[in-house]
């Protein structure tokens, strides 16, 4: 990300969702040895758990904080993100931040969004009304002013363009106002690799991309400005193996019928493990260095694959469900496509209960 936007540039590495199910610890860690100054979560629970790692960089909570969980906020040094003018007030009203070593009670920094379209988070407050809140929040620091692209790969659409535009005249009218954070930050991933410079501001916010995924554009697109492989592989073992007769029915429904004798293997991962159960009959895995299509109904606890073009298989033998396996490779975009959703929710579903390997 770095040598993308420039060789000094600030990054807040996006670890929510549990560094999109890789492992926020871990992921957060080898950042930290990176030199990364912020990092990012969701919830304030998704903080604590990086604190109680030991992990003492930034961290920006970026989905809202519940009135129960400020104190929390305070203690862990965690910096939230405000969507409404309301929380300036509620903020301020707590007393700010922490009492310093010198006895004094430090402002509290906060960064604030900025809905310029995507209609989601965010305040749609002017700039006069932004600052009037800031005014009367004096144990508050508006530290930092932040919004979110709903659509950065189409380059069909204006839809970015207009929100940039949007972006720059709010921070340009809060400077006539007498706020300017020090910090600004709209780019994420897809906006730093189908560079978007007029919105690579103090910081940029990589997510996906640190995992090893740049969505695909829409339209016109410049040239990606840098590469990416996916970290993550993901392996099961086969259960059993099985010769059926043709006209045999697979797995919950029937909703297989072999159209020849196959021989099959039951691998040890389900819908419960973050197996699409939308891959049922039309998915595929790696298996002997080669592509086996699932069969039938995918299952809690299982799912059933086709190995007749690979009968030396055994139970025991592993499986790759995403990941590479010689020259053939199957990742989570693959994957999405297929299961008719995004390569973030396939990531994401993977389980907890998946055991997860770090190799350096």
């Amino acid at each position: 990300m770095r040598d993308a936007v420039s060789p000094s540039a600030r990054v807040i590495g996006v670890v929510k969702a549990d560094a999109y199910r890789h492992g926020a610890v871990e992921v957060a860690r080898v950042l930290v040895r990176e030199g990364i100054e912020w990092l990012a979560v969701s919830s304030v629970e998704e903080g604590a758990v990086l604190r109680a790692a030991g992990i003492e960089c930034r961290i920006l909570v970026m989905a809202g904080v519940m009135s129960w969980e400020r104190d929390m906020v305070r203690e862990l040094s965690l910096t939230p993100v405000l969507h409404s003018l309301d929380e300036f007030r509620a903020w301020n009203e707590g007393g700010g931040g922490l009492v310093n070593e010198a006895g004094n009670r430090e402002k509290l920094r906060v960064h604030l969004k900025l809905d310029t379209g995507m209609d989601r988070l965010g305040t749609r407050a002017s700039a006069s009304e932004i600052a009037t809140a800031i005014t009367g929040a004096p144990h508050v620091e508006l530290e930092g002013l932040m919004s979110h692209f709903a659509s950065a790969t189409d380059f069909v659409s204006s839809q970015t363009d207009e929100q940039i535009v949007a972006f720059h005249q709010m921070a340009g009218a809060l400077a006539e106002h007498g706020v300017r954070p020090a910090l600004m930050h709209f780019s994420s991933s897809n906006a730093v690799a189908y560079p978007r410079r007029s919105a690579w501001l103090s910081l940029v916010r990589p997510g996906h991309a640190m995992y090893g995924y740049v969505s695909p554009a829409r339209g016109p697109a410049p040239p990606a400005a840098f590469s990416v492989k996916p970290a993550l592989a993901w392996k099961t073992r086969i259960v059993t193996v099985k010769d059926v007769p043709a006209g045999a029915k697979i797995g919950y429904g029937g909703s297989f019928v072999a159209p020849a004798p196959m021989r099959l293997a039951v691998l040890s991962a389900g819908y419960a493990d973050g197996v699409q159960h939308r891959l049922s009959n039309k998915g595929k895995v790696i298996a002997g260095g080669r592509f086996a299509p699932i069969v039938g109904t995918v299952s809690m606890d299982l799912t059933t694959i086709d190995i007749t073009q690979s009968p030396q298989l055994q139970p025991g033998d592993e499986v790759t469900l995403l990941g590479r396996e010689g020259e053939v490779s199957l990742d989570a975009q693959q994957i999405a496509k297929t299961a008719g959703t995004i390569s973030y929710n396939v990531l994401c579903a993977i389980s907890a209960r998946v055991k997860r390997f770090y190799v350096d």
